[in-house]
């Protein structure tokens, strides 16, 4: 299983997200630390989700991160994170 596909996984599983868009952004970061040939290194989270819901934005990224902890160790060098209002236009 690619990383992406592993991270995409693990949220669906912890958050069940309304919407969720696990994207690849590691060719914008080549030569970058962390970047590595193949990438699956640099990544964009895009998570709307009723989970969410009276959480601060730092509770939320951070349970993000701590859903995606052992990869965050791992081979996933640097992770962005948008969270979208649930039931918002999501494209």
């Amino acid at each position: 299983m690619s990383v992406k596909d592993t991270l995409t996984a693990k949220l669906a599983d912890k958050f069940a997200p309304v919407f969720l868009d696990v994207i690849d952004e590691s060719n914008q970061h080549f030569g970058h630390a962390g970047w590595r040939e193949g990438g699956e290194t640099h990544f964009r989270v895009r998570i709307a989700t009723r989970h969410f819901d009276g959480m601060s934005r730092v509770a939320q990224h951070r349970a993000v991160m701590d859903a995606l902890d052992a990869e965050l160790k791992g081979p996933v060098h640097a992770l962005a994170i948008d969270v979208l209002p649930v039931g918002g236009p999501h494209q």
